[in-house]
């Protein structure tokens, strides 16, 4: 009887199988990912900005001459600091544009976390 000739299997083979066997992407697939990832920040670049404004809601606006987001609680913020004898509530309304049960959720917020304090009633200054 003669023996059989075993076929050495090689280094390539092998690792081809683990990566097909326990899903371990490659370099091709990640590069994949990360092209359709750059596509999608594109498009949400390009097509849900809308006067300066994100129109899908996500509660984030966008500073003119900027590249950053800026989210309502750092609007609201800066709001607040850029007057020096505090700001009131009217006031955060004109600036921001935003509707009274936004504003009043987000001083909640603000105060919650000690980064603002009530001087009087309707008056709102930073804590340093």
């Amino acid at each position: 009887m003669s023996k059989k000739r075993v076929k050495a299997v090689s280094f390539d083979a092998m690792v081809k199988f683990f990566m097909l066997n326990y899903d371990i992407p490659s370099r091709k697939d990640i590069q994949k990912i990360l092209i359709k990832l750059e596509n999608m920040e594109a498009l949400i670049r390009n097509c849900c900005t809308k006067g300066g404004r994100l129109t899908a809601g996500l509660g984030v606006r966008m500073i003119p001459g900027s590249k950053s987001a800026e989210t309502a609680i750092e609007t609201v913020l800066r709001v607040i600091r850029s007057n020096d004898r505090g700001a009131g509530f009217g006031d955060i309304r004109v600036k921001t544009g935003f509707n009274e049960r936004k504003i009043r959720n987000i001083i909640f917020r603000l105060s919650k976390l000690g980064k603002i304090e009530r001087q009087r009633r309707g008056i709102y200054t930073v804590v340093d």
